[in-house]
């Protein structure tokens, strides 16, 4: 009686220690949220968007006053029905801004953040923008949004719009799918066009749709990659840039 009553005292205080431990996590992702969400009402107010009688949109990035917060910046994306409307970073290596914020503070939720390979004076063959899959849709949270009929059979969603200190680019998308963790689509430098033509076939081979849009060993790229799942799987979009 005694030895069960001493097991039943080990397994509830197994199992307090977890709650408590639960409830902190809960408490300081709430918390991190909560900040990244001010961020970006603090931000938003260095962005202003202009409607032409065209209705081209046009993006107005305060870029001296956000690198006055973040001298890290690099551009702004905006992502057609997803909440993707975010300023981007970049560090130097891919791992800071997965547990750092737009203020360099510490958060759970990260930023949104650019390969440290790429270059952004002239754009890169492959431009890489990663950004966590949160649970309150902030973030990539709500990249997954791609794979979904609704979403990618919908042609207003299939511009996306990339705002850097050089100027607006838009972005035609032609592939969207999910994989699992690898390195192959993340390459930011290819030694010759046929290795890069070969690359853009593969990354076009594996969308769940077709987008119809053609892409060759002259275009360059921009690619959006967030985790789904428990991290087993990446969420990938793949966009060319469209030439004025």
């Amino acid at each position: 009686m005694i030895k069960r009553k001493k097991i039943f005292i080990l397994f509830f205080i197994i199992f307090l220690v977890l709650f408590i431990y639960s409830l902190i996590n809960i408490i300081n992702w709430k918390k991190d949220v909560d900040d990244n969400d001010n961020l970006q009402n603090k931000i938003k107010k260095n962005i202003t968007i202009d409607e032409h009688e065209d209705s081209k949109i046009k993006y107005n990035v305060d870029f001296n006053a956000l690198k006055k917060i973040n001298n890290d910046v690099v551009a702004y994306i905006k992502v057609n029905n997803t909440n993707i409307d975010y300023v981007v970073v970049k560090g130097s290596d891919n791992s800071y801004y997965l547990n750092h914020n737009f203020e360099k503070k510490v958060n759970i939720a990260g930023w949104i953040f650019a390969d440290y390979h790429n270059k952004f004076d002239e754009l890169d063959k492959n431009i890489i923008i990663y950004g966590h899959n949160t649970k309150d849709g902030s973030m990539f949270g709500t990249l997954i949004n791609i794979l979904n009929k609704d979403w990618y059979e919908n042609k207003d969603n299939h511009q996306v719009v990339l705002v850097t200190e050089k100027g607006t680019y838009y972005y035609q998308v032609f592939s969207t799918y999910s994989i699992k963790p690898e390195d192959y689509y993340i390459n930011t430098e290819f030694n010759n066009e046929f290795d890069f033509d070969t690359f853009i076939k593969n990354l076009k081979s594996r969308s769940i749709y077709n987008y119809g849009v053609d892409v060759s060993k002259d275009d360059k790229i921009l690619t959006l990659s967030s985790c789904i799942g428990n991290g087993n799987k990446r969420v990938v979009l793949h966009a060319k840039l469209i030439k004025n």
